[in-house]
Parts: structure tokens; C-alpha cells; sequence
């Protein structure tokens, strides 16, 4: 049995603790073994030495990440101390100012998470077109909506335009109270609240009312040519392929779009086949179309979310293997 004493003399202990010691109870229920208080400035862990080390590793990353950024959610706090890899630990530690996309309200910043998500910023800096395709809770989304403003504040596009199929309301949209925009916006929601996390909600509604920034149903690009704009084409694998390709074909004269889908989440009809994966085929090879694969590790929601995606993914490599299709 030994100890070691931690100072924290160069991060704000109320960062590193949390909000009633919320985030020193994670660090405690991480490693039960060692006996883990707080004491001021400094952290005192007794327990067994190879517990320590390990301890000690998580908590010289926390204090890292807290000398580069001055915040650390309890969402990031977490994936450190449950992220074991090379490249998880560096994704938090490497970070830097020239990583930030976008300067949020009350000065949050979105920046590229992952691998993955890096990859797609760097896809979207010299291609034209992206495709990111991976399960729910890989930032696919945010991140291309960070990029969509980003390029909106550094006056790249002149408007942004989000869409995504409702293909969810399917016949019972006429059933549901409101006029059309009422009745479609449930289904846009992703979309609005990953802008309420980068743009001042005054500022917002400012975009939104002069179409500087627009959010509408895939069906209201048909005819329509997008040029100086940043689009957007959310929840793809729930195109079919005449829909897809028409949005493709709206790209105008100094456009960037990128197309995000999860394969594993076809809403369609059983009669309909989605069109995201004949896209994805046949635009392969084209230059200036760039084809990002995201997986379980870019997972960036609750911890769980990764475990239920692996899990799913197993149980679905054991259905494969054994023949069985439900």
C-alpha cells in the first residue's frame, strides 16, 4: 500500500473537481480500489501502486486537457477516463487553438473530436463533395454543421442550406397538428439544435429569417439550383435513388456539400432500397468527391452509446455467420 499526492496548482480546481465534486465522484467510482480525497489543491490517492500509476495517468491527462482549454465537460471527462487507446488519449491531449471550427455562445468550442472527424474537415478542405457515413452518435452531423458555419463566418458561402428527408412522418404527416412547417419541423430538430450550440440565438434568428441560413424537407430542393452555399443533405440512407441524385444535381457554382447517413437505420418502405449506398458506389472514383467511414469509436454521446453500437454489431456478425436474417 502506497500514495502519492497530485497538484493541481496549475488548473482551476473547481474545473478539475466539478460542480459538487462531480467529477472527483467519477474519478472514485473509476478506480474503486484506491482511496481517493481532495485537498485543496491537491488530489492524495493511497491504494496499490500499479492502481496508482494507472490513476495517476488519467488524472496528468485531465490536467493537460485543462492547461490547453480552461473547461472540461463531464462528457469529455468521462471519455478520458474511460479511453485506454493511444489515439483516444491523444485526440484530447494534441488539441490546440488551429483545431477549433467554431466559436459558440458563451464562448463553447466545436471543434473535430475524432479521427474520423478530423478526416472530414480535411475531406471538406479540398473536396467539393463528402460523404460521411457511420452509425448514430458519430458526429457526422455536428461536425458538418460546424463546417457549414464555419465557412458562413469566414464569408466562404454566402447561406447554408440543411436538409434531410421526413420520410419518418410518412402518411401520418396529414394527421399531425399545425400547418407544413410545424408538422416537418420535428423532423429537422437534429439540425436546429446542433446550430443553437454555434450561433447566438438572436444572431439565428436573424439567418433564418433572411434565408441566410435555411432548413427544409429534401423535397423543396427539387428545381432548384444552390450555388455560394454550404448544403447539407442529413439522414441520406433514407433517400431513394432519383431523390439523392437530384440533390447531387442542385449543386450550383461555388457550393461544398456534404452527405451524411447511418446504412443501419433505413426508414424507407420494404419496397424501397435506399440510395445512399448506390451513390456512395458509383461516385467513388470521381475527384473532388471525398468518402469519409465512420465507426463505433467515434462514438461522442453517453459512454453506453459505444458499448450498444459494438454490441449490435456483434449480435449482428453472429446472425451473419450463422446464416440467421430476421
Amino acid at each position: 500500500m502506497t500514495e502519492t499526492i497530485i497538484s493541481l496548482n496549475s488548473v482551476n480546481p473547481i474545473e478539475f473537481f466539478g460542480v459538487n465534486n462531480g467529477k472527483l465522484d467519477k474519478l472514485k467510482k473509476k478506480f474503486p480500489l484506491l482511496k481517493i480525497l481532495s485537498r485543496g489543491t491537491q488530489i492524495k490517492i493511497s491504494g496499490a501502486p500499479e492502481q496508482i500509476d494507472t490513476a495517476k495517468e488519467k488524472i496528468d491527462l485531465i490536467i493537460q486537457y485543462l492547461e490547453r482549454n480552461g473547461h472540461l465537460s463531464e462528457n469529455y471527462f468521462e471519455q478520458i477516463l474511460g479511453g485506454d487507446d493511444v489515439e483516444t488519449i491523444d485526440n484530447f491531449v494534441e488539441r490546440n487553438p488551429n483545431d477549433i471550427l467554431v466559436f459558440g455562445p458563451n464562448g463553447k468550442t466545436v471543434r473535430a473530436r475524432t479521427a474520423n472527424q478530423k478526416k472530414m474537415v480535411q475531406a471538406c478542405d479540398t473536396n467539393d463533395i463528402v460523404f460521411a457515413i457511420g452509425p448514430a452518435g458519430t458526429g457526422k452531423t455536428y461536425t458538418a454543421v460546424a463546417l457549414a458555419v464555419r465557412a458562413l463566418k469566414n464569408k466562404v458561402v454566402k447561406k447554408i442550406i440543411l436538409t434531410r428527408p421526413a420520410v419518418e412522418a410518412g402518411e401520418s404527416l396529414g394527421f399531425l397538428p399545425g400547418d407544413l412547417k410545424e408538422k416537418i419541423d420535428p423532423y429537422l430538430r437534429p439540425l436546429y439544435d446542433a446550430l443553437d450550440d454555434m450561433i447566438p440565438a438572436d444572431k439565428l434568428g436573424y439567418y433564418m429569417s433572411t434565408r441566410t441560413i435555411e432548413i427544409a424537407p429534401l423535397a423543396y430542393m427539387r428545381g432548384r439550383t444552390l450555388d455560394n452555399a454550404f448544403i447539407i443533405l442529413d439522414e441520406s440512407q433514407n433517400t431513394n435513388d432519383l431523390q439523392i441524385k437530384m440533390f447531387l444535381t442542385r449543386i450550383g457554382p461555388n457550393a461544398k456539400a456534404i452527405i451524411t447517413g447511418d446504412p443501419t437505420q433505413i426508414d424507407l418502405p420494404r419496397n424501397q432500397r435506399s440510395g445512399l449506398e448506390k451513390a456512395s458506389r458509383i461516385l467513388r472514383n470521381i475527384e473532388g468527391i471525398a468518402h469519409i467511414e465512420l465507426d463505433g469509436e467515434d462514438v461522442v454521446r453517453h459512454r453506453l452509446v459505444k458499448a450498444i453500437i459494438k454490441a449490435y454489431d456483434k449480435d449482428q456478425d453472429n446472425d451473419d455467420r450463422s446464416g440467421y436474417h430476421r
